[in-house]
């Protein structure tokens, strides 16, 4: 059974953060999630960003930072898989300096930043540069006291940043209990890995260990979209990227985002984008 995989990270030594640097092996890590922040610099490479319920693109520059638990993973489009491609990801806990030391009130900006983080946070404008200058010195700091007070300097410069989006607008999974994460997540895990292939109904039922019925009664209450919307959302959203990015034929395209009859592409395509696949790509692409 496929799942969002839970992953252990255990910073090196007496050390309270981990600093890594990732090439192309970092981007096909699966959809996962972990106690800790996440703050993730792509310094090179494009393609598809997914966070809980949300799926975007990304590309270089894109600066990002994720709540504990919330189920994430940057996947690179096919041709930039041959292509040079690299992360830097910051990763702590939220006690990684103790239990109330961001309840200071000369830390309230970052205990602000940390709620907001539940939604997953994209830094966009001047922002990214910014602190992508201070993320680089970071990794070269061989003092781990400046290191550290480098890593708080970011989260400042990030708290006081009104230049950002947040990439749940609803973030209800990240607010689940641990249980109903526990069951939802491996749902969006299946999502992701599956969406431009066949995707069923009764797998992704079986999946949380419920019947169809019930299955879809709850995804509704939890996400506020219907599975398949869901799915329908995703397949538009890597379509509007291959539209854009490619010369591929759109009937190339509709079956590779997972759709299985080109009329029925056309109209969900329509429907969500109010123009036709065609049209999209004249207004917005460069083919």
């Amino acid at each position: 059974m496929l799942k969002a995989s839970y992953e252990v990270l255990q910073p090196p030594g007496n050390h309270s953060f981990l600093v890594r640097t990732f090439g192309k092996t970092g981007f096909a890590a699966p959809y996962h999630f972990h106690p800790e922040y996440e703050l993730t610099w792509i310094v090179k490479g494009s393609g598809k960003r997914y966070a809980g319920s949300n799926m975007a693109d990304f590309s270089d520059g894109d600066l990002v930072l994720l709540g504990p638990h919330v189920p994430h993973c940057w996947k690179l489009q096919a041709d930039e898989k041959k292509s040079v491609a690299r992360s830097v990801v910051i990763q702590f806990t939220p006690d990684f300096l103790g239990n109330d030391f961001f309840s200071k009130a000369e830390l309230a900006n970052i205990h602000q930043l940390f709620r907001r983080s539940s939604s997953g946070i994209q830094f966009i404008k001047r922002t990214p540069a910014l602190v992508q200058a201070q993320i680089k010195e970071l990794t070269e700091e061989k003092n781990n006291f400046k290191q550290l007070i480098k890593l708080l300097e970011i989260l400042q410069q990030l708290a006081v940043s009104k230049e950002y989006v947040l990439l749940d607008q609803h973030p209800l999974i990240a607010e689940l209990s641990p249980a109903n994460q526990a069951r939802i997540h491996p749902i969006f895990a299946y999502l992701v890995e599956n969406f431009r292939r066949e995707v069923s109904l009764n797998k992704a039922a079986a999946i949380a260990n419920m019947t169809p019925n019930a299955f879809c009664k709850y995804f509704k209450r939890i996400t506020r979209k219907t599975f398949m919307e869901t799915v329908i959302e995703y397949r538009i959203n890597y379509a509007t990227q291959q539209l854009i990015q490619s010369d591929k034929t759109i009937s190339d395209i509709c079956f590779d985002s997972g759709f299985g009859d080109i009329s029925h592409f056309y109209k969900m395509f329509k429907a969500k984008m109010q123009v036709s696949p065609l049209h999209y790509r004249q207004q917005f692409g460069a083919f």
